[in-house]
C-alpha cells in the first residue's frame, strides 16, 4: 500500500481534484433539473471520497462512500419520485381524454413533473382541477407561473383550453368577518 499524498510535498496532484469539489458544487446549486442535480451529487461524494482516500483518512472516505454519497443519494432519488408529480383532479364521472393526456404529459415532463389523475376533486391533495372545455385551475400560484412560462401552455390555449387560478373556496359556514 502506498503512503497517503503530503499537501506540502503533492499539492501539484491534489490541487486539481480538490478544485473539482467547488466546482461540482456549483454545478449542482445550479442546476435546474432535479434528476442530473441526483447525478451532480454522486459525483460529488465521488470526488470527495476520492480526495479524503489520497490523503490518508481511509476511515472518513468510507463513511462518506456510504452514508454521505450512497444513502443520501438513494434517499434523495425515493424523494423525487415521490414528490414530482401533479395531481390532477377530473369532474366526477368524467375520464382524462386522450386530447387533454397528449398535451399534459408533455407539458408537465417540461417542469420535471408526472401526471396523476385523482377522482375527488374537492380533495385538498390535487394541484389542479380540469374544468369543462379544458378550463384548467392550477392551486399554486408559483406552479402556475411556472407551467405558463412552457412551450405547454401555448400548446394547450392553441387547442382551445384556458389556464387559470384555482379558487380559493372558504368552508361552509365561513362568513366575511366585520
Amino acid at each position: 500500500m502506498s503512503p497517503p499524498l503530503d499537501l506540502g510535498r503533492n499539492l501539484a496532484q491534489l490541487l486539481p481534484i480538490a478544485a473539482l469539489l467547488p466546482l461540482t458544487a456549483i454545478l449542482m446549486v445550479l442546476q435546474r433539473n432535479p434528476y442530473q442535480t441526483l447525478v451532480l451529487r454522486g459525483i460529488l461524494g465521488a470526488i470527495a471520497t476520492l480526495l479524503y482516500a489520497l490523503l490518508g483518512a481511509a476511515d472518513v472516505a468510507l463513511t462518506e462512500a456510504l452514508v454521505g454519497t450512497l444513502l443520501s443519494t438513494t434517499l434523495y432519488a425515493i424523494a423525487l419520485r415521490s414528490s414530482m408529480v401533479f395531481r390532477l383532479a377530473l369532474p366526477e364521472g368524467e375520464p382524462l381524454g386522450s386530447e387533454h393526456r397528449a398535451l399534459l404529459e408533455p407539458w408537465l415532463q417540461q417542469a420535471f413533473l408526472r401526471l396523476e389523475v385523482i377522482d375527488d376533486p374537492r380533495g385538498g391533495a390535487c394541484h389542479g382541477q380540469l374544468g369543462g372545455d379544458g378550463e384548467l385551475l392550477i392551486r399554486s400560484g408559483r406552479l402556475l407561473e411556472q407551467l405558463l412560462s412552457l412551450d405547454g401552455a401555448r400548446a394547450w390555449r392553441l387547442a382551445g383550453g384556458t389556464i387559470a387560478p384555482l379558487s380559493q373556496v372558504a368552508p361552509a359556514g365561513a362568513g366575511a368577518q366585520p
